[in-house]
């Protein structure tokens, strides 16, 4: 019997994975900086990464590492993001892996690098290797906390979802971490996500199911329109629970995927919580576009407007803004069709305002999360996008 039980707002380690979060000194600050996750056994991996032309060393360290289809660790650091240094920024990710490796013993090849932070200035290799070690000198069973810690930049909040269920009379966890606040959007963001299970899973399968639960959470997300050089989602496989090898004819894997949507999805909602500056979380539905692309292309117009996001900001409900930005998005819009809602507040119809009155759409928007639903009623396409209103605390962020 396969039975999914409810997800849970913590980081527990699935059985096999150990990590690490300390303080390397890239960081002016006293805070963490270098994670470590550890496999005692090979993990089956899979990995999605930014489509930016632009990418980071570890970016092109990590998918060259992926064609081999096996992982034993990531060692990652936050506050540089070796993004933009050339011919040395790749020695110096070549070397991140060497010293894990070595310091754990395990093959240089199985060892994924992944950065975050400031572009083009050169990693500190002189703190760098000693964090490397005293990472792993940290590694525990109960590590997940410290290791989301240290993946942290411009976060408020260290970010983990885990879902724990039974397949095949086996135990099974799947546990993520995440880091991620600012740059975000489109196809993923300034972050990074790391998702573990102790599920056995053959490999085509899961870099497929990877790649499917990226595109319904990360790829739903925005908070500024901004795309990183650095973006990185890994999932590890180490058959530690001991079921039988997962793949898409296995009865459990509707599943097992429908575990690991979760947990992608609960992490991009956190990183769109934990916005730069941002209080309120907004979902952006799109219904009746000629087609799902028009629908994603007005939901992400309206997204990142910041006209649109300063308004919610101001609890301004000005729906003329998203109108323009529906506009002007590359959907096909017929002004006179179009119907808008905030939460089940009816603003417009057929383009024009109802008779809701203003207070009640203020209402809506000081709330801390509402929905915008926009029907174009040209279609069944459908889309929606997660996202944050913009403020000043974003500017002042960003300025340095």
């Amino acid at each position: 019997m396969n039975t999914q039980l409810r997800g849970t707002d913590e980081v527990m380690l699935p059985a096999g994975f150990r990590a690490a979060g300390v303080r390397a000194g890239i960081k002016r600050r006293d805070v963490k900086d270098m994670g470590l996750i550890v496999s005692d056994v090979p993990a089956t991996v899979a990995g999605v990464f930014t489509t930016n032309q632009v990418s980071a060393a570890p970016v092109k360290l990590c998918r060259n590492r992926l064609k081999g289809g096996t992982a034993r660790a990531v060692i990652a650091n936050s506050g540089n993001a070796n993004a933009c240094t050339g011919a040395g920024g790749m020695a110096d990710a070549e070397r991140m892996a060497h010293v894990t490796a070595e310091t754990l013993a395990i093959p240089e090849g199985e060892v994924f690098v992944c950065s975050t932070g400031h572009i083009g200035g050169r990693l500190p290799m002189d703190v760098v290797e000693p964090g490397i070690r005293n990472a792993a000198d940290h590694l525990s069973d109960s590590g997940g906390k410290a290791f989301a810690e240290a993946i942290m930049t411009t976060d408020i909040r260290a970010k983990y979802w885990t879902v724990k269920m039974t397949l095949d009379g086996k135990p099974v966890t799947l546990s993520g971490v995440a880091k991620g606040a600012g740059m975000i959007e489109p196809n993923m963001a300034t972050m990074l996500a790391f998702i573990m299970t102790d599920a056995a899973v053959e490999r085509e399968a899961l870099q497929e199911a990877l790649s499917a639960a990226v595109d319904q959470s990360f790829n739903r997300i925005t908070v500024d329109g901004d795309q990183s050089t650095n973006d990185t989602v890994l999932l590890m496989a180490n058959g530690r629970a001991g079921n039988a090898t997962l793949d898409r004819r296995h009865s459990a894997w509707p599943d097992f995927f429908a575990a690991l949507n979760e947990v992608a999805l609960q992490l991009a909602l956190k990183i769109v919580d934990d916005g730069e500056g941002a209080n309120k979380r907004i979902a952006i539905v799109v219904e009746g576009a000629a087609n799902d692309a028009d629908a994603d292309q007005a939901a992400r117009a309206v997204a990142n407007s910041f006209l649109v996001k300063t308004s919610w900001a101001g609890v301004y409900p000005n729906w003329g803004r998203i109108m323009d930005a529906l506009g002007y998005s590359k959907a096909r819009v017929d002004e006179d069709q179009v119907d808008i809602w905030y939460d089940t507040h009816h603003a417009t119809h057929n383009g024009v305002a109802t008779d809701t009155p203003l207070a009640t759409l203020k209402a809506v928007i000081e709330q801390e999360a509402f929905t915008i639903r926009i029907n174009l009623n040209l279609g069944e396409g459908r889309a929606v996008v997660y996202t944050c209103e913009i403020t000043e605390e974003y500017v002042r962020i960003n300025v340095t």
